[in-house]
């Protein structure tokens, strides 16, 4: 019995000394279908109309008109994603810990020009993470 037990200790020992404790988790703060292949799917220069353009990505955040006086659609998208956590060590780094975290800061911006009868003479996309 007193074998059993001490080959049981010895386990929970190197078990505990073997192996951390970790917790990560991910938050994404974006809340948006637009993305690049969204627009490169959906888009088709010549054939789609602002309507549909509304019904896809919904009301654009600024429209202007260019040089040529065609109406000019832009859509800005920011997101924020951060992954946090921490790590400790087993029975020798007893009482150590870190904390982990990353964060990432991503634009999109899709620029939609229109001909005279509102159709999608041209588009561009515009991506960019830090």
């Amino acid at each position: 019995m007193k074998v059993i037990f001490f080959n049981f200790l010895i386990a929970i020992l190197l078990a505990t000394l073997f192996c951390g404790c970790a917790q990560y988790g991910v938050k994404d703060r974006s809340n948006t279908n637009l993305t690049a292949g969204k627009v490169k799917m959906e888009i088709k220069k010549g054939v789609t109309t602002q309507s549909e353009i509304l019904q896809i990505f919904g009301s654009p955040n600024i429209v202007t008109k260019n040089r040529d006086n065609d109406e000019v659609w832009n859509y800005n998208r920011m997101s924020y994603e951060s992954a946090y956590g921490s790590d400790s060590g087993g029975f020798i780094f007893w009482g150590g810990s870190r904390a982990v975290s990353s964060a990432t800061t991503k634009s999109f911006d899709l620029i939609i020009i229109f001909d005279k009868d509102d159709i999608v003479k041209d588009y561009s996309i515009i991506a960019a993470s830090f």
